[in-house]
């Protein structure tokens, strides 16, 4: 665990009994992937001009209606966290959401509590909006989103098996004190990657109010494009120095270590971004991660959500700059004509193929050399990598 992370629990746990503190803190970690939720449950399609449907989602990153019929469009992770324990004004929220770089934010109650007579951190959430922002895994699991909105707590795995009695933890079914503010009875839901490290459980919004937690104590913040430590700075002088605010993401360059390789190419068209991704990689770059793909889209574009121009002129998914695309860009996947620089299935494979030519199929000081050209930043190779292996963790 990064020491961004790990500090999360210290920001949590100064916000005393109006804040997160006294639990276990849950080490699971953060995974995006716009578009998709895992490779059995792909149901975001491209749209009529070949590329992804767009939403106007209220907190930036498009979210689904409701928990229990529908997909979120986009994956996204949080970047930022900022508490406030008195709860966060809506003017300063507003504030945040436009700060250079920001793609998307997310409020959350939140509160110390006890379940089953033990410490647990807490947080209450819309589960139509969190579950765009919880990783791969979690995205995907239906029964875990039903549960939620049907009333029902779901906790981290850590956590799970720290606050239930004896070995087996906490088990699915079985109703449980919960104490707070006020004190109820609720049913364990199941456990998940919630991918917010020094929280322990999730509960729906009706029931953090009955709780008594307390409203926006937390606000989750988006930002994959821009450098972290800034945007902290930031934030925090947006929240004042009541506020505690960190990174959730490592703040110095990522070895690429093992990411998973697409080696099989299906026959057939890609129909999200995840097949797009991995088949690309596959067929345009054998050996380079699809995870770097992946990466490299969710920056510059959010996957297809803000395809520019940038202010620097850069254009489409993979944000290329016009006199880039005429050296690299290519017809993909058996398209013919001028290669389309919005057209994800040409820029996708145009990527991989400029990063091969860039070594970065060798993996390695390579391939952090590949993305450097890409993007010549060295907190984007940070960036690029730590999402990289953020995908490969829910592969």
């Amino acid at each position: 665990m990064t020491a961004a992370v790990a500090s999360l629990g210290a920001a949590l746990g100064i916000t005393g009994a109006l804040g997160l503190s006294g639990a276990s803190a849950s080490s699971a970690v953060p995974a995006r992937l716009g578009g998709v939720t895992d490779s059995s449950s792909i149901v975001v399609p491209f749209g009529s001009a070949e590329r992804p449907d767009a939403s106007d989602g209220a907190s930036g990153p498009a979210t689904s209606a409701t928990a229990t019929t529908q997909m979120p469009r986009e994956l996204v992770v949080p970047d930022v966290l900022a508490v406030i324990p008195t709860g966060i004004p809506a003017a300063d929220v507003a504030k945040i959401r436009k700060l250079s770089g920001v793609r998307g934010v997310l409020t959350v109650s939140g509160g110390a509590i006890k379940i089953g007579g033990k410490p647990a951190n807490v947080i209450g959430v819309s589960p139509g909006q969190f579950r765009s922002w919880t990783p791969v895994v979690a995205a995907g699991d239906q029964a875990i989103w039903t549960a939620l909105s049907h009333g029902q707590f779901v906790a981290a795995h850590a956590a799970q098996r720290t606050l239930g009695a004896g070995s087996g933890g906490l088990a699915k079914g079985r109703p449980y004190r919960v104490t707070a503010a006020r004190q109820t009875q609720l049913t364990f839901g199941g456990a998940t990657g919630l991918g917010i490290p020094g929280v322990d459980a999730v509960v729906n919004a009706t029931v953090a109010a009955r709780l008594g937690l307390v409203k926006d104590l937390a606000v989750l913040i988006n930002a994959p494009a821009d450098n972290l430590t800034s945007l902290v700075s930031k934030v925090r002088a947006v929240t004042g120095a009541g506020s505690q605010v960190v990174s959730l993401q490592p703040t110095t360059t990522t070895k690429p270590g093992q990411l998973p390789v697409a080696t099989s190419v299906p026959s057939g068209r890609p129909t999200t971004y995840l097949q797009l991704y991995q088949e690309s990689a596959a067929r345009y770059c054998p050996r380079l991660s699809w995870t770097v793909l992946a990466a490299i889209g969710e920056v510059e574009s959010g996957d297809g959500a803000n395809e520019g121009p940038s202010s620097a002129g850069a254009l489409g998914p993979m944000q290329f700059m016009p006199s880039t695309w005429k050296e690299w860009g290519i017809d993909g996947f058996g398209d013919t004509g001028t290669p389309n620089i919005m057209n994800p299935f040409d820029a996708v494979p145009s990527a991989a193929e400029m990063l091969c030519a860039d070594g970065a199929a060798q993996g390695g000081s390579s391939l952090q050399s590949a993305i450097f050209a890409y993007n010549h930043a060295d907190w984007y190779v940070s960036e690029v990598l730590a999402i990289a292996r953020e995908y490969a963790t829910g592969a």
